[in-house]
C-alpha cells in the first residue's frame, strides 16, 4: 500500500535545506499568475499512454489539458499499448485537431511500463512529463511541475491528483475521509493524493505515476520502468514509479525526488472502482506489486514508508471513522463504521497480497533494468542487481 506514497523520506531532510527557500517562494507564498511563474530553460514532452477505446473521451480531454497549457509543452506524445483499433482512431481523429501530437504504438513489452518506456526512447526534451489518460492537468499545472527544476539538485518533479468521481455519483464508503481534509486514507487506490502525503511542496521518496516528470538524463543513466512491474490493462498492478525512484535516488545520491501540490490533475474514477470488490483487488494488487519492489530495491527501501502509513495514519482514520459512528445521527452511522471497515479491509487485503507476492516475486531479486536506446545516441546497457546505476 504505498506504491502511491510519498512522505518524506528521513535521509532527504538535511539535503532539502538548501531547497526549501526556492519553493517557499514559489509555491507557499500566494500564486502568481502562470505566465509570471519562475520556469527554466528546460524543453519537456508530455507523453500521455492509452490502452483501450473505452477512455477515449478521457484519452481527448487529458491531450487537450497538456496541449493548452502555458508554457506549452516542446512536444505531445500519445502511446497507444497494443490495440490497433485504438490507434488507427487516434491517427485519424487526433491529428486533425491537434497537429503537433505524435502517435505512437507501443513497441516494448505489453503494460504501461513498456509503453512508457517507448516513449522515452523516442523523445528529445530535457524534460519527460507523463499524465494518464484518464487524468486531467489544471490550469498552470505544467509551470508548477517545471519550476522545481531551477535546481538543478531536483531529477524528478511530481504533482496531486483529485477523484473526479462518475456523474451523480459522490465519494464511496470505501474511501472515507474525514471532515476536516479533502483527502481520504485509501485515495491512493484510485490513483489519487491520499491523507498522509505532504501539503506542501518537498522532497518524498517517490511519485505517483499519474502525475509525474523526470530529467531524460536520468533515464540515460538509470534504464527505463521496470517491465516486470506496472499496469497491464485492468489488471490494477503498478509500483513501476516507486521502484524507478528508488533507483534514480541510489544513482544520485544528492539528487532531489520533489512534490509539488499545488501542480494538480484531476483523475477520473469509474464506476467500477467504487466497489468493495475493487477495494480488495486493488489493494490485493498493491500488496503484490509491493513484494515485487522489494525484491528488487530491498525491502527496507520499498516499504519504508508504507510502515509510517500503516502505523500512524491507518491507525488514527478507523479510531476517526469509529468515533463518528457514534457519534453522529444514526441514518448516517453504518456509513461511518463501514469506513472504519474500509481501512481495514484495504490494510488486510495488502497484507495477504505481499505474503502472496514475495514467492512469485524470488526471482525478481537481480533482475536486469529494461534497457532503453534514447534518441540523440544516448544509450543504457542493461542494469543488473538491485537498481545500481
Amino acid at each position: 500500500m504505498g506504491c502511491r506514497s510519498s512522505h518524506c523520506h528521513p535521509v532527504l531532510k538535511e539535503p532539502f535545506a538548501l531547497f526549501r527557500p526556492l519553493l517557499r517562494a514559489t509555491l507557499q507564498s500566494p500564486l502568481p499568475r502562470q505566465k509570471e511563474l519562475p520556469v527554466p530553460a528546460l524543453t519537456t514532452a508530455v507523453v500521455i499512454c492509452a490502452y483501450t477505446l473505452e477512455r477515449w473521451d478521457d484519452i481527448v480531454a487529458a491531450l487537450r489539458s497538456a496541449a493548452e497549457q502555458t508554457p506549452a509543452p516542446d512536444e505531445l506524445w500519445l502511446v497507444v499499448d497494443h490495440n490497433r483499433a485504438l490507434l488507427e482512431r487516434a491517427e485519424a481523429e487526433l491529428t486533425p485537431d491537434l497537429p503537433d501530437l505524435r502517435i505512437i504504438g507501443n513497441q516494448r513489452k505489453k503494460g504501461l511500463s513498456g509503453a512508457r518506456n517507448t516513449a522515452v526512447e523516442h523523445v528529445g526534451a530535457d524534460v519527460v512529463v507523463f499524465l494518464d489518460d484518464d487524468a486531467a492537468a489544471s490550469e498552470g499545472w505544467l509551470g508548477r511541475l517545471l519550476a522545481p527544476y531551477e535546481d538543478a539538485s531536483v531529477i524528478a518533479v511530481g504533482g496531486a491528483a483529485t477523484p473526479r468521481w462518475p456523474v451523480n455519483r459522490e465519494r464511496p464508503v470505501t474511501l472515507p475521509r474525514g471532515a476536516d481534509s479533502n483527502r481520504g486514507e485509501l485515495d491512493w487506490v484510485v490513483g489519487c493524493t491520499y491523507r498522509g502525503q505532504p501539503e506542501t511542496a518537498q522532497p518524498v521518496r517517490n511519485l505517483m505515476g499519474c502525475n509525474m516528470s523526470m530529467r531524460r538524463e536520468v533515464f540515460a543513466r538509470v534504464g527505463g520502468f521496470s517491465e516486470e512491474l506496472g499496469r497491464v490493462g485492468k489488471t490494477p498492478l503498478g509500483c513501476e514509479e516507486t521502484e524507478l525512484c528508488i533507483r534514480a535516488r541510489r544513482a544520485y545520491p544528492d539528487g532531489l525526488i520533489v512534490f509539488v501540490p499545488e501542480a494538480l490533475v484531476s483523475h477520473h474514477v469509474s464506476v467500477d472502482r467504487l466497489t468493495w470488490s475493487y477495494l480488495w483487488r486493488r489493494c490485493f494488487a498493491e500488496g503484490v506489486s509491493k513484494a515485487a519492489v522489494s525484491a528488487l530495491v530491498g525491502q527496507d527501501a520499498a516499504l519504508a514508508t508504507e510502515r509510517t502509513y500503516a502505523r500512524q495514519v491507518l491507525p488514527r482514520a478507523v479510531l476517526r471513522q469509529l468515533r463518528a459512528g457514534v457519534q453522529t445521527a444514526s441514518s448516517q452511522r453504518l456509513r461511518e463504521i463501514a469506513g472504519a471497515g474500509a481501512v481495514v479491509l484495504g490494510l488486510g487485503s495488502t497484507v495477504v497480497g505481499f505474503l502472496r507476492g514475495r514467492a512469485g516475486a524470488r526471482g525478481l531479486s537481480g533482475a536486469p533494468v529494461a534497457a532503453l536506446s534514447l534518441s540523440g545516441g544516448a544509450s543504457h546497457a542493461d542494469v543488473g542487481g538491485r537498481g545500481a546505476a
